[in-house]
């Protein structure tokens, strides 16, 4: 270990202003060694013995010596109304560094504080400080630039005078976003670059509920120090803003906020198609930050219009809401016509984050969720459109148990009363528990019911720690419809884990297990497994899954109660009556990326004609009594058909601060059912994009 005398090199206020003093002049805080000395002569007094006591304290660890490190490490800290010194920040490019400081800081004896207008005020101060230094004796005169300067903050008893609001500026902005209680944005791509370190063998994350908050990430994945790893070396604002930074920042005194601008602006043609091009041309404003250290919020507002490949606009038509809409653009929202082809969907998401201990994290906004280790969720997923909710999340020992309240819709014309949209709730607890370093467990049960006989949300079900199933019978077991689920996930390695989901829709347990194929038998199940650098390639990541789902899964014989939201499945895209394997690659190389993605699927579709139109099982919005079959029920009935859907992506992430992507995608699509209809037809798509992309949710194109 090495002395570290030279600390103080140079002092300099957080802010520095002109100011008309009123009453009384401010006075620096005052060492003990410091109260005979005349007032002109309080602040050098000051410095130059908060500089010795410091310089006699701090010892250089020794791996900074050893690397013969040179840089600057930048201290804030407050001399407190109390008179207690307080360290604030410590930007230091060791660890070891940081720690020191704060421990020399948490030596420094209680003062008397500064004051104005004879009454106890708080200073801060900041220190800049260049390794290696050049002063060599502690007893070195300081000399008048290496005077402090002070700020006043914070005070009760200030002045209100002409100038208190020039007084309000900005700090140097350090970034908050990585520690805050905001939700990391639902994007596979960008939870990949996290997902081997927060499942490394050891670690009690619980990585099967999303979104993330950035405080629960950081301590296994450092997004401040890889976003600098990928700094471009630019010193221009406007170089700074496009390439590492985002576009507004503002720091005060116990707040911060960010706004920045987002696109989705996608050009491209569907080969097979008459249409001469597809697009999309999405504007988006997002603003984030923070009140405090327990209070977040976050807001993003889009402005969309858009076009896609044949197959794509045919499903958003097929799930329109009547005479209000065009269709219903997947993930995204109800759509009226924009110039005759194409869509014009507006959506906003948003939602205030408030820690109200370490135990603890609330949320009310309108977004989405997700429950699982997989690419697809049979329990809850981003498939759907945005929705109202309220979450409570508890992580305690080696458990986390997240409750969720959410307000949905049916917007079907033949549920739609009075011109407006039907209402129901659904609300879910979700229960993990990290039974070993390698074995996760997870419980999950789930309730919808409807706002019949003037119900509204029912009080019952805000209980976050009852049994859903007991509560559905209680209130009658037509008014709700409750579903459980399992979840698991072993880690193999550090590199390797297999993960996997069973769900149950139905509780008759003679006609799950009678083994004939009872309607009534209505689970699903997936398994995955992933493989992360794989073959000893850094960065290269490569997931298998598989998902079944029976038919009649999802649906309730009540019209309303299926586990759905705007004409979209809350779980599955694909809703039930089907068989599917995925197999995905992603692989990174600084700020170029590519992906892969196969999905080979056997789906069962209803005719929908004159002659049959029985429900088989696959559309969760239809009611059961229209099925065909009491017994002898199998995966693929109806419609039988085979499809494949292959994607491939290449990019450049422009900005890791704002997660914006310059790319370019082919996708193709082959859909072969046993039967062509007018819903369901044989048919292949070539559909190729490119375009600039803020990367904060997943666009579904396999349908």
């Amino acid at each position: 270990m090495t002395k570290f005398y030279p600390l103080l090199f140079l002092l300099f206020p957080i802010i520095s202003y002109s100011q008309v003093f009123v009453g009384d002049h401010e006075r620096f805080p005052v060492f003990p060694e410091c109260q005979q000395v005349d007032f002109e002569d309080e602040k050098s007094c000051f410095t130059q013995v908060l500089r010795n006591k410091v310089l006699e304290e701090f010892v250089i660890p020794s791996v900074v010596s050893e690397d013969n490190f040179r840089g600057e490490l930048v201290v804030l800290f407050e001399v407190t109304r109390d008179g207690s010194f307080k360290t604030i920040y410590v930007d230091a490019p060791y660890p070891e560094l940081k720690d020191e400081v704060y421990r020399v800081f948490n030596t420094l004896p209680q003062i008397k504080p500064a004051s104005y207008n004879s009454r106890p005020i708080s200073m801060q101060f900041r220190m800049p400080v260049q390794i290696p230094f050049v002063l060599s004796s502690v007893s070195e005169e300081i000399k008048e630039q290496e005077e402090l300067d002070v700020v006043r903050t914070g005070r009760e008893d200030q002045p209100k005078v002409a100038d208190e609001y020039d007084l309000i500026k900005s700090a140097e902005y350090k970034d908050r976003l990585a520690g805050s209680e905001i939700n990391i944005p639902l994007s596979h791509e960008l939870y990949s670059r996290f997902d081997a370190e927060v499942n490394r063998v050891g670690t009690n994350f619980h990585s099967a509920s999303k979104p993330f908050l950035y405080s629960e990430v950081q301590p296994y994945y450092d997004f401040e120090a890889e976003n600098a790893l990928l700094g471009k070396p630019v010193s221009s604002w406007w170089g700074r803003k496009l390439w590492n930074e985002h576009l507004i920042t503002f720091q005060g005194d116990g707040y911060w906020f960010i706004i920045d601008p987002a696109v989705d602006m996608q050009v491209g043609k569907d080969i097979d198609s008459e249409l001469d091009v597809t697009y999309n041309n999405t504007r988006a404003a997002i603003f984030q930050g923070g009140l405090g250290k327990k209070f977040n919020f976050y807001s993003v507002v889009y402005e969309s219009q858009g076009r896609f490949a044949d197959y794509y606009n045919r499903y958003a038509e097929s799930m329109r809401p009547g005479a209000e809409g065009a269709a219903v653009v997947p993930g995204r929202g109800v759509a009226k016509s924009f110039m005759g082809q194409a869509y014009d969907y507006p959506v906003a998401e948003g939602y205030l984050s408030y820690s109200p201990g370490k135990f603890f994290n609330l949320q009310f906004g309108h977004g989405k969720n997700f429950i699982g280790d997989g690419y697809r969720s049979l329990l809850l997923s981003d498939n759907a459109s945005p929705y109202p909710y309220f979450q409570l999340n508890t992580t305690f020992w080696k458990i986390k148990y997240t409750n969720t309240w959410m307000s949905l819709r049916d917007i079907r014309p033949e549920v739609t009363g009075e011109g407006s949209f039907r209402t129901k709730y659904m609300a879910n607890h979700y229960l993990s528990y990290n039974v070993t370093k390698r074995l996760n467990l997870g419980f999950f049960e789930s309730v919808m019911w409807e706002n019949d006989n003037n119900r509204g949300f029912d009080l019952n079900y805000l209980n976050p720690i009852i049994f859903y199933r007991a509560i559905e019978y209680s209130t009658g077991h037509q008014a709700g419809n409750a579903i459980i689920g399992l979840t698991g996930k072993y880690k193999w390695s550090d590199n390797v884990l297999t993960y996997g989901q069973w769900l149950i829709d139905e509780f008759s347990s003679g006609d799950v297990f009678g083994g004939k194929g009872s309607w009534k038998n209505k689970h699903g199940f997936q398994l995955g497994t992933k493989y992360f650098n794989a073959f000893k390639v850094p960065d290269l990541f490569l997931q298998l899954e598989y998902n079944q789902v029976r038919p009649y899964t999802y649906s309730h014989n009540t019209i309303t109660l299926n586990y759905g939201h705007n004409n979209q499945s809350m779980a599955h895209q694909w809703g039930a009556n089907f068989r599917e394997v995925t197999g995905i690659a992603r692989y990174k190389s600084g700020r170029y990326y590519g992906n892969f993605k196969a999905v080979y699927g056997i789906r069962g579709f209803d005719y929908n004609t004159f002659n049959d139109n029985a429900n088989y099982g696959g559309d969760i919005y239809r009611s059961e009594v229209d099925r065909p079959y009491e017994t002898g029920v199998e995966i693929g009935q109806g419609n039988k058909t085979t499809s494949f859907f292959a994607e491939t992506e290449v990019g450049y992430l422009i900005n890791p601060a704002t997660n914006l992507k310059f790319f370019g995608s082919y996708i193709f699509r082959n859909f072969d059912p046993q039967a062509n209809t007018p819903s369901t037809f044989d048919n292949t798509t070539h559909w190729i994009n490119i375009g600039l992309r803020t990367d904060i949710f997943n666009w579904y194109y396999d349908y």
